[in-house]
């Protein structure tokens, strides 16, 4: 995995360990985000769960993620991001172990609420990490690198469900908790803090004056407010379609015909797409053709949405699956790419964090829709017809907030 910029010396050295630790633990976030979907159908027969019931599971992690999201970005401005990226993967490698121990409906709902807080409070702090790693024309890149890792391993947990590790659900939850705990230790040895932030800390020390953050008010000032909405905007959408499909494709699939070995191939593909959407967007992300990009990736979402309601062949449902992780990743991947070039260092993981907040509030609302849906006996077909509008109202938040940013350079 190449560093985003030729660096040599030290500082290359330094850029390519940031940007190798950020990939792990985005790895690991992303085998705990889609263990729940890939283990949900041993869940739900052990504790004889409905469809409303299993909807409520997806989204109490999701709930974990809204407060953290936004207070782990805050207090990274303020005290530095290795520590609170150490704490969080700390936290939900220790809550996913607690997963597998839950013993009624009430416990794992407990489990997946304070795995959540975990979660939500590393991915601002990724991404802020590995954007300050990179230089100006590179930051696309790096941020993609590091994204990556995500549906990398929600493959990792498609491929573990698959050959059914531990003999049960639980297995998935002891690999994703263990982990991240063992990878603690090593962000406290091996990796350094932002070069961004140490100077603004050095800064702040010789005027003899603490560190401090403006918090989410400093998200408004300046002419930020217009940019600020639309990036909240498109992330809601485009998170409520994402959650959806990582929660519920297995399960759904399923439903429609498919066997476990089947669905965990359309679910493999999927996350495999969005590892080369999030690479390959993030690099068209650096170039000019931004606008283009954007347009092609939410009709792509939509085209590959419409695959999945409408496709009986396991064939063309792994075309679909294919072009869904894709998309739909890439999506994702257009708004976390513009984020940290929004704010200045001193509100750059706060601003990536309350647009994190925003978009869990569309991923919470994404599986109790589809669960929804469903009890309504509208089947995939449903659940992929529903999800369709919010990708129009995405592209063209994402396009307007390009637009800006265009008017802004010039």
């Amino acid at each position: 995995m190449p560093a985003p910029h030729a660096s040599t010396g030290p500082v290359g050295n330094r850029k390519f360990l940031t940007l190798f630790l950020c990939f792990i633990v985005a790895l690991l976030e992303g085998l705990d985000l889609q263990s729940a979907g890939i283990a949900a159908a041993g869940i739900g027969a052990e504790f004889k769960l409905l469809p409303p019931q299993m909807g409520g599971m997806f989204s109490a992690g999701l709930v974990g993620l809204l407060p953290s999201a936004l207070f782990g970005g805050w207090l990274a401005d303020r005290i530095g991001r290795k520590k609170v990226l150490i704490g969080s993967v700390l936290l939900f490698g220790l809550f996913s172990l607690a997963t597998a121990h839950v013993w009624d409906y009430h416990s794992l709902l407990a489990a997946r609420f304070m795995t959540g807080l975990g979660l939500g409070a590393a991915l601002p702090i990724l991404i802020a990490l590995s954007s300050e790693a990179a230089d100006e024309h590179h930051r696309g890149v790096a941020v993609s690198v590091t994204y990556a890792g995500i549906p990398l391993g929600g493959a990792v947990a498609a491929v573990l469900g698959m050959v059914n590790v531990g003999g049960g659900w639980r297995g998935l939850f002891y690999v994703g908790g263990a982990l991240p705990i063992l990878i603690a230790f090593l962000l406290v040895v091996l990796l350094p803090e932002s070069r961004a932030y140490l100077n603004r800390h050095q800064t702040a020390s010789a005027a003899t004056r603490p560190v401090a953050s403006e918090g989410v008010a400093g998200l408004f000032q300046s002419g930020l407010w217009k940019s600020t909405l639309l990036l909240w905007l498109a992330s809601f959408f485009v998170l409520t379609v994402l959650y959806m499909l990582l929660n519920w494709l297995p399960s759904l699939l399923q439903g429609k015909g498919f066997s476990r070995a089947d669905a965990g191939m359309v679910q493999l593909l999927f996350n495999f797409g969005g590892a080369a959407g999030s690479l390959m967007v993030g690099r068209l992300m650096d170039s000019k053709g931004r606008m283009f990009t954007a347009i092609c990736i939410y009709a792509g979402m939509l085209l590959s949405l419409a695959g999945l309601g409408l496709s009986d062949s396991f064939s063309m449902m792994l075309l679909a699956g294919l072009g869904a992780g894709f998309c739909t990743l890439g999506g994702q991947l257009v708004l976390y790419a513009m984020a940290p070039t929004l704010y200045p260092t001193s509100i750059r993981a706060t601003g990536v964090g309350a647009s994190i907040t925003v978009g869990r509030l569309g991923a919470i609302s994404g599986p109790l829709i589809a669960g929804q849906v469903l009890a309504a006996g509208m089947g995939l077909g449903g659940v992929m017809a529903a999800s369709s509008p919010g990708i129009v109202v995405a592209a063209l938040a994402a396009m307007a907030l390009m637009r800006a940013q265009q008017i802004l350079r010039s």
